[in-house]
């Protein structure tokens, strides 16, 4: 693919100072009361963060789609994401966007001593720091801090890797695996829904933590697996040419036979 020109590019700044001051102003032009645009100033903390989380998974999809033209459209939708919420926190007083720029900055220094201290160190010093950290902030227990807003299968996976950091882990992947199949045995012996849906998410929790023992990352692992049904029903449905929905079930079976083979 060529390069774009300076003109598809649109504006390019000297710096990336003077890009992010660029979009810093024009965010605060945005938000201004009285000339801004009305559903910017409109907006707050709560209703921004669904976009935030959206642009962060479009990041995530461009880089699996190996496409560089939409990942760097959608980093500068993330980009924008970040100034919006420290424009809104500094209008209340609360920090401003250089706070936020020079705290990742302090922290990554802070993070790799091996690199920007004595030179001792490495990703050991990284886990230890950020313990540190957590300690500093108030956070209490291994498993402080781990947001709940992450997506169920990652918050597993983020739960399970501190507490192994404490030394609470199976040994390898057999204990995991033996588990998903007791699991499987407490959902059918469950006698009622609530039992049942509490008993599915302990086999769930348990195949995330076989797929950590197997250096699987489980939530990309469901992403592709998520993406491999939508092309094979895609296939299906356009094989059946507009009338899947009134094919009897053994004809979508074929269907889907034929559509893994492609």
């Amino acid at each position: 693919m060529a390069a774009a020109t300076s003109e598809e590019r649109g504006t390019v700044s000297e710096t990336p100072a003077a890009a992010i001051t660029r979009l810093a102003a024009i965010m605060a032009r945005l938000r201004d009361p009285a000339t801004g645009c009305p559903w910017d100033v409109a907006q707050d903390f709560a209703t921004i963060a669904p976009y935030t989380i959206e642009e962060a998974y479009e990041v995530a999809d461009a880089i699996e789609r190996h496409d560089m033209a939409a990942l760097r459209d959608e980093l500068g939708d993330l980009a924008l994401q970040v100034v919006f919420h420290a424009r809104m926190a500094e209008e209340a007083g609360h920090f401003a966007l250089t706070q936020v720029l020079d705290g990742i900055a302090d922290k990554m220094e802070r993070r790799h001593p091996h690199v920007f201290g004595d030179g001792t160190g490495g990703h050991e010093s990284w886990e230890a720091i950020k313990a540190e950290e957590r300690a500093g902030s108030g956070v209490e227990g291994a498993l402080g801090g781990v947001a709940l807003s992450l997506p169920a299968l990652l918050r597993a996976e983020k739960l399970q890797k501190r507490a192994a950091r404490t030394g609470f882990d199976w040994p390898d992947a057999n204990g995991p695996r033996a588990k998903i199949a007791e699991e499987l045995a407490e959902i059918e012996a469950a006698t009622d829904g609530a039992a049942r849906a509490e008993e599915m998410g302990d086999l769930l929790f348990s195949v995330v933590n076989w797929a950590r023992h197997l250096g699987i990352d489980p939530e990309a692992a469901l992403r592709a697996a998520n993406g491999k049904f939508e092309r094979r029903f895609a296939a299906m449905e356009r094989a059946a040419g507009g009338a899947f929905a009134e094919l009897t079930l053994a004809e979508k079976e074929r269907l889907w036979e034929r559509a893994k083979k492609l």
